[in-house]
């Protein structure tokens, strides 16, 4: 296998890793707090649609960015009243915000089918980019940097400020954080909106700098694989980024086994399904864990009800 091609992979598991690892990332603050949110699929194709909808209509592709991720966001509240203040099942009310999301991308999105999309490129100046090696640095989108700076920016407020302790605390033990005087339902409010917003920018990146166009379902249940990623991962950032990029390798396999003939071993289909089929190999890995082996934040996906 050459160079190039090698390179080639590289760049193309990056972005394929990108909207994965965003996505992830929101989800991963979310749980922290003891939400479990299963409607990242659905905040992804709401911020995917928003996103080539306001492209196409303003040409701003910052603007996009921040309107998918505002409707994202929104979408994550519809969830938290519901499961926060009505006090709603949180895994069944997540499924339907996946229905939800995937029913109004289709109908809100089917003006621009088919329509192509201006994409972002790299932030940095093309120059830099055009040996092969430096590409590797300064050749991705800018996605891609943002999603890396994200990883330690989670991190950084997750252990080391005071915001971060807070939320973790409300997730290992809401009623100790409510005691202590902590609103318990506005801190998981924020890390709901939180993750909407991240699950809507991972949406955007799939139109700005995978495929430029709208069509139906478009992140092809990139979300349920970050949904299982952030368990692999055990919550934590840095693992979060390693396993994004271990499954973004394994979905461009798919790609290369139509083209090269060094994957041509075993059929596309296969190649393609792969990605899904680890995820389901690792959860079942996941549940086979000894009891109290988990690392889950104690109060995952129970809900808030306060003493006295």
């Amino acid at each position: 296998m050459s160079s190039d091609i090698v390179i080639a992979i590289l760049m193309t598991m990056a972005g394929a890793a990108t909207p994965i690892l965003l996505a992830a990332l929101g989800e991963l603050v979310v749980e922290k707090s003891g939400v479990l949110n299963l409607g990242v699929e659905g905040m992804m194709l709401v911020g995917a649609v928003i996103t080539v909808a306001v492209t196409l209509t303003t040409g701003n592709h910052l603007l996009a960015v921040a309107c998918a991720a505002a409707a994202a966001a929104l979408a994550a509240l519809i969830f938290g009243v519901l499961t926060l203040t009505l006090s709603a099942n949180q895994v069944a009310t997540g499924l339907a915000l996946t229905i939800l999301g995937t029913g109004f991308s289709a109908l809100f999105g089917r003006p621009y089918t088919g329509k192509s999309v201006p994409t972002v490129g790299s932030p940095f100046p093309a120059e830099l980019a055009t040996d092969p090696v430096w590409r590797l640095l300064f050749g991705h989108s800018v996605f891609v940097y943002l999603a890396l700076i994200m990883v330690v920016a989670v991190w950084w407020f997750l252990q080391r400020t005071r915001s971060g302790l807070i939320l973790r605390a409300v997730g290992e033990n809401d009623l100790s954080a409510h005691s202590m005087g902590y609103s318990v339902i506005g801190v998981r409010y924020a890390a709901v909106a939180f993750g909407g917003a991240m699950a809507g920018i991972a949406g955007a990146c799939f139109p700005l700098a995978l495929t430029p166009q709208w069509v139906e379902r478009l992140t092809t249940g990139k979300g349920w694989i970050a949904l299982a990623l952030v368990v692999f991962a055990a919550w934590r950032p840095f693992r979060l980024a390693a396993g994004a990029y271990f499954f973004g390798l394994m979905m461009i396999f798919e790609v290369y086994a139509k083209s090269s003939s060094s994957f041509r071993v075993l059929p596309s289909e296969f190649w393609a399904a792969l990605p899904y089929l680890a995820t389901v190999v690792v959860l079942v890995l996941i549940s086979l864990r000894r009891e109290g082996s988990s690392s889950a934040p104690a109060c995952l996906g129970k809900p808030f009800i306060a003493a006295g």
